[in-house]
């Protein structure tokens, strides 16, 4: 079957997984979840880096999935985290996430050992053959060590039929334009940097994977909506309006920060699994004066700007 790749435009989710007394919060995910398809979110990635992926046990992960698409009843699209620095583990991921009901992967570039771009080509390569689930590659060479390069993105494209986006989280939007140019404009590509969502989109790409969605789902979705239906000035208001508390998101290492905003508003427990920790006490003090001043940004915001949401 061929994947209808406009099922990648809008706003995907890099849910967090919240935690307490050490285990999966199930009641907050659950509401974390319906929270995100009420805003209109298009799709939802369980399990992710946001998702403290490295630290979840399999069990953990396959249940965070089912549910996940459970909840979803194709009311939006269910992506599945699988990426690993072993190929081998990515493909048993893999295979565990399409038993789980996921409808696509997002396979982050191996970390730590760092291939050369040949060694990625056949990394995604066989995880590509091992799935007849779309694959979504994630470049982030930031967290990896190594960027996915366009050149590698447009060979796995071609090779690969069910390889059929990327994730660009390597905070330069040139690369948008590179990547459209070797793979084709058909080739979906994902901002995996909230700020730059909206110059991303002006250069062609369709979505992002979005981080501050879990705290703002609201905001995130009325952007891609206003430039979606050509209004650049009420997508640059939200933007704007988005900007503080997207740069305090990112103050720490994601999702340190997403989940203490959760926490501040009362829809989740701050609590991380080690090696992360909370907040340093005066980010967190920043953070909470952000959130403050986008609620009410938003409910001072004028008839135009209230209108996009």
């Amino acid at each position: 079957m061929v994947f209808d790749r406009s099922r990648l435009d809008g706003v995907f989710t890099a849910l967090v997984t919240p935690f307490r007394n050490g285990e999966v919060d199930v009641g907050a995910f659950e509401a974390l979840v319906e929270r995100q398809i009420a805003a209109g979110v298009t799709g939802l990635v369980a399990a992710g880096t946001t998702g403290e992926a490295a630290t979840l046990r399999q069990h953990e992960i396959d249940d965070l999935v089912a549910r996940t698409v459970r909840i979803a009843r194709g009311r939006a699209m269910v992506l599945a985290g699988v990426g690993t620095n072993d190929t081998r583990t990515t493909i048993d991921k893999a295979r565990l996430a399409t038993e789980a009901g996921a409808e696509g992967l997002l396979v982050v570039a191996p970390y730590y050992n760092r291939p050369s771009q040949a060694g990625l080509v056949a990394h995604y390569g066989a995880v590509a053959e091992a799935t007849d689930l779309p694959v979504m590659l994630y470049s982030v060479p930031g967290r990896c060590g190594v960027e996915i390069s366009a050149e590698t993105c447009a060979r796995l494209a071609e090779r690969h039929a069910n390889i059929v986006a990327i994730k660009e989280a390597g905070g330069s939007v040139e690369r948008v334009t590179r990547i459209r140019r070797l793979c084709g404009r058909g080739f979906p590509i994902h901002s995996g940097d909230d700020a730059l969502t909206l110059p991303f989109l002006a250069s062609g790409a369709v979505g992002v994977t979005s981080v501050v969605a879990n705290v703002a789902p609201e905001g995130m979705v009325a952007l891609f909506d206003a430039w979606r239906r050509g209004d650049a000035a009420a997508a640059l208001a939200r933007h704007e309006e988005l900007a503080e508390l997207t740069e305090m998101l990112f103050v720490e290492p994601n999702p340190v920060p997403a989940k203490a905003a959760l926490s501040l508003s009362a829809l989740a427990s701050a609590e991380l699994r080690l090696p992360l920790t909370g907040m340093e006490p005066g980010n967190l003090k920043r953070l909470a004066a952000a959130i403050s001043r986008y609620r009410v940004g938003i409910a001072t915001a004028s008839p135009a700007i209230r209108d996009c949401r």
